[in-house]
């Protein structure tokens, strides 16, 4: 049984149903029904053309479905218009299906729970092991989002930058259970930068390429977190590199910069020095200023503190930092890293143990408490 087939042809299967009139969260529910009708059948008895088993599967459960519910005369009516059977349209539908599952009226959590469903072909109970909640409150989440998007109509051009901030939060959420979120990302980004031709979605491409190939090296093997600095560049995955290289360079080419572009070309930079020491962070500070220029994002510019204090040495870096609110998230840390790249390593290990109590995950704060006790273990001089 192949997962990942039955998973790819779900989208083309959601499209056709809408665009024969079903309307969304009724042909949502009617394709769930027809895969899991898949991984029954399929393994004794597999199809020649997944796709068109499948929209015959599936429009016969929305027929089903509407035959309980619906009023007689459109009942009838969809049951004439059933097809015969044979070849699924070509039609793709895809890049419809992203637009309209990153509606604005949804919040960014049920955008992504839809995408996943609906685009992603995930079922709900691996939505929710992914994100940690249990299967009912992750059904309710669907199925209110579902309920929002059944009103806008399927051809409507969509938003890129929202379907891209959909992807991207998905992509952060990284390897929780068994689902590879990080993975499940690339793959829907992957489909769309071959459902539209657009800078920006190449940068985002690359951008999770390029970050994705050190994962390997992210983490010790009692779990504990590797910075980037002391990563075993050994372990990082050089066709991914490559290949995100490749896609920034021609995205880049078409003189369209985006945001997307701006961090792929960071992270590039990260990715091309054979050392830490080798870091070109002269050319990272220059496109972080891009890149704070493009968003004017507060966390964007205490990233920029830290290339500064490494471009330009660490009081550089505290002053860049002094300009920002103390408020923001993984401003001690900032903070403590570069009091201790300046030698102040009493205030280091107190900014190491105030961003530890405030660190957003367990591995992070297990990291900034060993940074503290390494500091303040050594010698008083």
């Amino acid at each position: 049984m192949d997962e990942l087939l039955l998973r790819s042809v779900v989208p083309g299967v959601l499209g056709v149903l809408v665009r024969r009139g079903a309307d969304f969260a009724a042909a949502e529910d009617a394709v769930q029904d027809a895969l899991v009708e898949a991984v029954r059948v399929w393994p004794a008895d597999p199809p020649r053309d997944p796709k068109a088993w499948l929209v015959t599967v599936a429009w016969r459960r929305f027929l089903d479905a509407t035959r309980a519910d619906a009023a007689r005369r459109r009942r009838e009516e969809l049951v004439d218009e059933e097809p015969e059977p044979g070849p699924a349209p070509g039609t793709d539908d895809t890049l419809q299906l992203y637009f309209l599952c990153a509606h604005p009226s949804l919040t960014s959590s049920s955008a992504v729970a839809l995408t996943l469903r609906a685009v992603g072909g995930l079922t709900t109970r691996q939505i929710a092991q992914a994100y940690l909640v249990p299967e009912a409150t992750m059904a309710q989440r669907i199925s209110r989002a579902k309920r929002t998007v059944s009103t806008v109509p399927f051809d409507r051009p969509g938003d890129v930058s929202t379907v891209l901030r959909v992807l991207y939060l998905v992509f952060n959420e990284g390897y929780s259970g068994d689902l590879d979120l990080a993975a499940e990302a690339i793959r829907l980004t992957r489909r769309l930068a071959a459902a539209i031709d657009h800078p920006e979605v190449a940068g985002l491409l690359a951008l999770m390429l390029l970050h994705h190939a050190r994962r390997a090296a992210r983490t010790a093997p009692d779990g504990s977190l590797v910075p980037l600095a002391e990563q075993d560049r050994g372990r990082w995955d050089t066709v991914s590199i490559a290949e995100g290289v490749r896609i920034l360079q021609a995205a880049l080419a078409r003189d369209r910069l985006g945001e997307y572009q701006a961090q792929a070309a960071i992270a590039a930079l990260h990715a091309d020095a054979p050392t830490a020491a080798e870091t070109d962070w002269v050319q990272i500070v220059e496109w972080y200023d891009e890149l704070a220029g493009l968003t004017d994002s507060p966390v964007v510019r205490l990233n920029r503190a830290v290339a500064v204090g490494e471009a330009d040495g660490p009081r550089a870096g505290l002053a860049a930092l002094a300009e920002l609110d103390g408020a923001l998230p993984r401003y001690a840390a900032v903070a403590a890293y570069l009091h201790e790249r300046d030698g102040d390593l009493g205030t280091a290990a107190k900014l190491y143990a105030e961003a530890a109590r405030k660190a957003p995950n367990l591995a992070e704060r297990d990291h900034l408490t060993r940074q503290a006790a390494r500091l303040n273990s050594r010698p008083q001089q």
